[in-house]
């Protein structure tokens, strides 16, 4: 598959629409068409491996790509977190909407408050972000947050852009990538020894 090409089947997220779109109307989501914003986020659900259970989305927003992996994904439990409450009051009421109240949770807090909590902390098989803030920070609060052996994956911006990623930094974050996943990079966090 290309960058380009995730695999996205439109049918599958037809109740996500109106969501995305209301999202759109309320200015919590940029007004890129719909199916763009869905096939991007797929990428998300190919990059974290079939054996994972456990995924968090940090910064979720208006729940891309949480809601989008949730519903390409009915093998993993999800928490989508998210600072603002009015966004996770919207959150929480597509999860209901999708019926996806099951295996996932939506949360308001702070990430560095969340991975203070030992029932958080280092729980996840993988964090996903959209774009959460500066890319290092993004990893530094991820790290906190999953497993060793676990990823973190981050979207990337166009292939024919420079890595933004500093090696040194990400050693020393105790991680080891990025492996480029389409749209995507993908960062392995290594096992304790």
């Amino acid at each position: 598959m290309s960058e380009n090409d995730s695999g996205y089947e439109p049918t599958k997220f037809a109740a996500l629409h109106p969501i995305l779109l209301e999202a759109q109307r309320v200015g919590a989501l940029s007004g890129a068409p719909i199916d763009q914003i869905i096939s991007h986020a797929l990428w998300f659900a190919r990059a974290i491996s079939d054996n994972a259970k456990s995924v968090v989305d940090l910064g979720s927003g208006a729940g891309v790509p949480g809601l989008i992996v949730a519903l390409d994904r009915p093998d993993l439990e999800l928490v989508l977190v998210d600072r603002r409450s009015g966004r996770t009051d919207s959150l929480t009421r597509a999860v209901s909407a999708l019926n996806l109240s099951a295996r996932v949770k939506v949360v308001c807090a702070e990430i560095d408050a969340l991975a203070r909590d030992s029932n958080y902390a280092h729980r996840f098989d993988a964090a996903i972000s959209r774009g959460l803030g500066p890319p290092n920070e993004t990893l530094k609060l991820s790290t906190l947050l999953v497993k060793p052996g676990g990823v973190i994956v981050i979207s990337e911006p166009p292939l024919s852009t420079q890595s933004r990623w500093d090696a040194k930094h990400v050693s020393e974050l105790g991680l080891k990538g990025p492996e480029r996943v389409g749209a995507v990079a993908m960062f392995h966090v290594k096992q304790s020894d």
